[in-house]
């Protein structure tokens, strides 16, 4: 769920652009020939067999709890907004609900219109289709002028969904089989069933912070019970419609629940004066990147002991650099609302370091307790960063890229898949590229370059107010 243009964080939409750039650019890393942190740690090189028993995390593990956290974070700003706006509850719970449909369609129509699920030598049948289904998303999903009348909206509306539907109805898959919704894209089907539950709960719990807190008690339960006979174990594996999606999927509310947390902070800092940044400030910006740097070192290599001790250490460096002096009255609260983000990042991060040991390391597949609540952690660390770097030293321009992308994200999602390559295909120049980037590090060269093509577009089209919404 994104904010209104109204009520953007850009340091939020920089870490929302940061997350799904890397997740698009994870997706174009050459397979079998890197070192083993630059996949997902639990699918090591060269063969990238899963491998549930292998602890640590790297990079890319980071980058879906960094989009969930986002998400998590742009709730309370949307819907406040939308309850200050005079809105109705009902109202609300329907726009929520419908936002969760359309990205459970997304979910769906992004995976069909992916030119290697029709073929695995994509031709200029498949380049089309994926680049008609690409463009279509716009007439379908996109924000449209105000000026233009009711009923041009509409028609241009319609235009868009028939033209999907054809699409779908048009599509052959390499396997020999048709459209079929349980042909989705999973990672936007776990968004679109958090999104939803995320939305609900914060809108239930948004003077009762205790209460959110108790429903991750209550899920940590469920969990716990998942493998044991019970009403329990049953409640966990529900799943009415597995095409939609499945209580399991509501794990990612360790995430989610977090982010909201931070969001109903950043609403806090939008309505305070902000403090003069300072070095101390700075400081704290460059200790939360390199507290990222620090678990992903220390996890990876299973210094598990002496990293906990050094971010202990930094948590508590990090925490005196925000003490500071004594605020003056005017800037007091935007400081106290900085040290309570960069306070809820050391609880999160401690609690997932404190949960370590359990199921066996940190791990993101499957995701374990301590995978939950390190990211969560790490992912305030860095707000705590971005807000000190953007809003308090008023470095936009140097993030410009990340903001607009953050602002546009399902643009560079499928983008990756169904407009760069369609494109460099058919004018001849993914041959040219492929052959001058063969060796493995020159590929993450042309993988780096695909993602800055597809943030580039979006960033174009959300400068001139074309952002894909559901």
């Amino acid at each position: 769920m994104q904010p209104s243009a109204a009520a953007r964080s850009l340091p939020l939409d920089a870490l929302r652009g940061l997350a799904i750039l890397l997740m698009v650019f994870s997706s174009r890393v050459p397979f079998g020939v890197l070192p083993d942190w630059m996949y997902h740690a639990q699918v090591p090189p060269p063969a990238h067999v899963f491998n549930p028993a292998i602890p640590g995390i790297t990079w890319v593990d980071l980058v879906f709890p960094f989009f969930l956290f986002s998400m998590g974070a742009a709730i309370p700003l949307a819907l406040k907004a939308r309850l200050d706006r005079g809105d109705t509850l009902p109202s609300i719970c329907l726009s929520i609900v419908k936002r969760g449909a359309l990205l459970v369609f997304f979910a769906i129509y992004v995976k069909h219109i992916q030119p290697h699920v029709m073929s695995a030598q994509p031709g200029v049948t498949e380049w089309l289709m994926a680049l008609a289904g690409f463009v279509l998303l716009f007439p379908m999903l996109a924000t449209l002028p105000a000026t233009w009348s009711i009923t041009t909206k509409r028609s241009l509306r319609l235009l868009g969904w028939v033209g999907a539907f054809a699409v779908l109805m048009a599509f052959r898959a390499k396997d020999g089989g048709g459209f079929s919704v349980t042909r989705s894209d999973i990672i936007i089907l776990v968004l679109a069933n958090v999104a939803v539950s995320g939305s609900l709960i914060w809108l239930a719990t948004r003077d009762k912070l205790d209460w959110r807190i108790g429903l991750l008690a209550f899920l940590f339960a469920l969990r716990l019970c998942q493998s044991l006979p019970g009403w329990g174990q049953w409640l966990w594996n529900l799943s009415p419609a597995p095409w939609i999606g499945t209580v399991y999927f509501q794990q990612y509310l360790f995430i989610i629940i977090p982010g909201t947390i931070a969001g109903d902070l950043l609403l806090r800092w939008r309505a305070q004066n902000q403090p003069a940044v300072d070095t101390k400030q700075w400081g704290v910006a460059a200790l939360g990147v390199g507290m990222i740097v620090l678990l992903l070192v220390g996890m990876q290599m299973r210094w598990v002991v002496p990293t906990t001790i050094i971010a202990m250490t930094l948590a508590a460096v990090g925490w005196w650099l925000l003490g500071g002096r004594t605020p003056t009255q005017s800037e007091g609260d935007g400081r106290k609302v900085l040290r309570q983000l960069f306070g809820w990042g050391i609880f999160w991060l401690m609690l997932g370091l404190a949960f370590e040991p359990y199921e066996g390391g940190i791990k993101k597949d499957r995701a374990t307790m301590s995978y939950y609540f390190v990211t969560s952690g790490l992912a305030f660390m860095l707000l705590v960063s971005l807000m000190v770097t953007i809003d308090l030293g008023r470095l936009r321009r140097g993030f410009g890229l990340l903001i607009a992308t953050g602002q546009n994200p399902l643009v560079a999602y499928a983008g990756v898949q169904s407009l760069v390559p369609p494109v460099l295909a058919m004018t001849g120049l993914s041959g040219v590229i492929e052959k001058i980037t063969a060796t493995p590090w020159l590929a993450v060269l042309r993988g780096a370059f695909y993602t800055w093509l597809v943030a580039v577009v979006g960033a174009a089209l959300a400068r001139r107010g074309i952002l894909l919404k559901t």
